[in-house]
This record gives structure tokens, sequence and C-alpha cells, in this order.
């Protein structure tokens, strides 16, 4: 039985707090911006010469001062409410896809993770708690408290106002604040409802030892696998892509999914070796660590492809209403967007391409944390352009990210090894139990 320790716990509560103070500082740094000081930093970014649009809706409506004022203004004081929403959709879409991994497994009736099925219970617990976070953010937008969703302007749907947009209006049907309530509300109690589902039948087979209860946890397995490949799609077009509703790809809910199962990969991989580290998972060894960094390897590379793919394809069409979306990134968020490849694509493809490697503990659990990184970079890039524009190299957005990812890292944290200390590290009663534990890859 794991037991969380005061000083992990004590560091938990300090980053949850930290976190918290300094996006509270960025707050009131953001909220403190006057009008001309938004026009110094409109001069600013137009004198660079860089004058590509990173959202589409830059380019509909009225074109003078005062629009692109009114709109410079809007993308400033989307900063807070941005920062937090790309951490909080990460974080969820890793312990999800924490959960899809898990599913995937016992669908499977796969025998060499059953060591892992505790760590993996305990991240998906994150699930209901990140879920949270992302109906308090849709309940800011849909009051109109927060203004990440140009859709939501309803002037946007009338005709007879200047600002009208008949993209908009014809995907009104699907983009509507009623219809996005609803499926926000469907993410978040569904894939809570499957995470508890989950955890309370593995913890009934091990109090029965029944295959017929075993037989359950597979069935409700392959439910929240299809629960998962509908909803993580739609939570991408509805969190992510519509930020920017005139822009859509075909790739991007796998693209949006894979950055999230790789970083989910890795943090599996952090808490196992953490655990064995400290003695609580002696049955955790070199092959469990070497499969799970062939998935870190094999992830980075699909997500790799789904990047480039994506890119390839608007780049050959160059049809101009497409392209923006990159332009505005490669223009305003160059030291982010193409050198996250590094750290996503090149280092690992150097340094997990060896078999024997990834057996080396230190090198695994480094690459672990590069992954997570990258990743998150990889979700700053999904999210800020499209919402803060090119004001984002300032001091209140530098605090406003650093704080809202201590805070849901911190949260992550707390949750997840408090949920981990309530659990059972072995699971006693799964028939694949010896199987994992004599487990050795063949290679």
């Amino acid at each position: 039985m794991y037991s969380f320790s005061p000083k992990l716990k004590s560091t938990s509560i300090i980053l949850l707090i930290v976190g918290l103070v300094l996006f509270g500082i960025g707050f009131f740094m953001n909220k403190g911006i006057t009008t001309e000081k938004i026009e110094h930093m409109m001069e600013a970014v137009h004198s660079s010469g860089h004058n590509a649009p990173t959202h589409s809706s830059e380019m509909v409506g009225p074109q003078d001062h005062e629009a692109h004022l009114e709109h410079a203004a809007m993308q400033i004081h989307n900063q807070p409410l941005a920062s937090i929403h790309f951490v909080a959709v990460f974080f969820f879409g890793v312990s999800c896809c924490v959960l899809f991994f898990y599913c995937i497994q016992h669908a499977a009736h796969a025998g060499w993770p059953i060591i892992i099925t505790r760590v993996m219970e305990a991240i998906a617990s994150y699930i209901p708690y990140g879920g949270a976070i992302l109906v308090i953010i849709m309940i800011l937008n849909i009051t109109h408290n927060g203004h990440l969703f140009h859709w939501m302007d309803p002037d946007l749907t009338d005709p007879t106002k200047p600002n009208f947009d008949v993209i908009l209006f014809e995907k009104k049907k699907f983009l509507n604040i009623p219809f996005y309530a609803v499926r926000t509300i469907i993410y978040v109690v569904g894939a809570s409802f499957f995470a508890w589902k989950l955890k309370a039948q593995s913890k009934k087979v091990d109090e029965t030892k029944s295959r017929t209860d075993y037989q359950m946890l597979y069935r409700w397995a392959v439910g929240y696998i299809a629960f998962f490949g509908f909803a993580s799609a739609a939570w991408a077009w509805d969190w992510l892509m519509s930020i920017d509703p005139h822009w859509y790809s075909t790739m991007y809910i796998w693209y949006s999914m894979v950055s999230c199962l790789s970083s989910g990969i890795a943090v599996i991989i952090l808490l196992s070796v953490f655990l064995k580290k400290n003695g609580f998972l002696p049955q955790f060894n070199d092959n469990h660590l070497h499969d799970l960094g062939v998935f870190l390897f094999a992830t980075s590379m699909l997500w790799t492809y789904t990047w480039f793919a994506q890119f390839m394809l608007y780049w050959y069409a160059n049809v101009p209403e497409e392209v923006n979306y990159f332009f505005g990134r490669f223009q305003h968020y160059s030291p982010t967007f193409l050198p996250m490849l590094i750290v996503n694509f090149l280092l690992p493809l150097l340094v997990l391409v060896s078999s024997s490697i990834k057996r080396n503990y230190k090198v695994v659990t480094t690459m672990a944390v590069v992954v997570i990184f990258g990743h998150i970079v990889d979700y700053f890039n999904m999210v800020m352009p499209g919402t803060v524009g090119p004001y984002w190299k300032t001091p209140e957005v530098f605090l406003l990210v650093i704080g809202a990812i201590l805070f849901v890292g911190g949260l992550f944290i707390f949750t997840v090894m408090t949920a981990l200390s309530k659990l059972k590290l072995i699971p006693t009663g799964n028939p694949y139990l010896h199987e994992s534990e004599i487990y050795e890859y063949p290679f």
C-alpha cells in the first residue's frame, strides 16, 4: 500500500498555492492594461513587419482603426482565461488518455501492464477535478465573461449586424451556446463516470476474484473506448479547433489526442519509476519500462506524423483562408511553434530508437519529462495564437502561464497521489497478474 508522504503532499500544495499566487498577480497586471498601452502594443506589433493574422475574425467585418483596437483589446484581456484553458484541457486530456490506454490493455487481455494497473487508475482519478475546471471555464465563456470563442458573439450570426459572418451563420447548428454547454457536460460527466466505474469494477475483481466480474471489467473497458473515440474528437473541435471557427482540419482530432496520449504514457513512466525507486512497486522491472518506452517512442512518432501530415496538406493546397493559421504562428510564435519539433520529435527519435536504452531508468524518465514539457508547449501553440494573438511576449502572460501550469500541475499531483494511497497497488484478482510478474521482453 502506497503512503502519500508528507513531503510530497506539501510540495504539491506549495505548487498549487504558488501557481495561484502567480496567476493572481498576472491577472491583476492584465486588468491594469489601459487603452493607451494597448495602442502602443498594436503599434509595436505592426512596426515589426509581421502582419499575418492569428485568427480568421481579423479578416471579417470593419477594418478601421477602432475595429482593430477593439480586437486587440479583446485578445489582450483574453490572456488569463487562455492561459488556464490550455493547461486545463491538456491535463484533462492526459488523464482521459491514460484511462483509454488502460482500457485498451484490458480489451486486448494484455498481461504485461497489469502491474501498473493501479498507477493508471490513480492518474484517471484526476478526471472529475480537471473536468470541473473546464466546466467553470465553459460557464465563463457562455456568460460572456470570457471571450476565447469568437463564434459565441451573437452579432456574428445576425444578418442585420455589420459584423455578420456567413460562415459562422452556416455553422450555427453545431456551434451554438446551449449545444456547446451540453456537450461539455457530457464529456466531463461521461469520462468521470467511466473513471469511477472502472476503478470500482477493478476493485470488485480483487475482492471476488470472479471471472464473471473480470468479464464485466472488460465490457466497461470496451464501453469507455467507444465513448472516448467520439468524445475526444468532439472536445478537440469544441475546446480547441473552434477557437478559430473558420479554420478546420481533418487531422486535428488525432493530432490533439496523440499529444495527450504520449504525455499520458510519460506520466505513467514517471509514476511507476517513482513507486519502484521508493520500494512500493518492486515488481515493476526493466521489461515493463522497456514496453512503456516503446509506447512513448511510438506515440511521439505518431504525433510527428499527424503534425507533418496536417501541415503538408495546407502548405500544398495554399488556400489563403486556411494557411493563415500557420502564417500567424510562423510570424508571431516562432520561438515555440517549430522549435517544439526538436523536443517532441527529434529528441525521442534520437534517444529512444535503441531497444537497450529503453531499459535505462534515468534516460527514459528524463525523456518522459521532456515529452510532457514539449506537449504542454504544443497545447500552448494550439490555444494562444487564436485567443491572445501576437500579444504574448509580456510579463503578465509569463506569470499567467507559469501560474496556471503550477496550479493545475500541483492539483494533478495531489489528486493522483491521494488516489494512489487509497488503492491496493497490486491487483491480486486479475487473472493476468502472474503473467505480468514474470513478463520478460523476448528480444
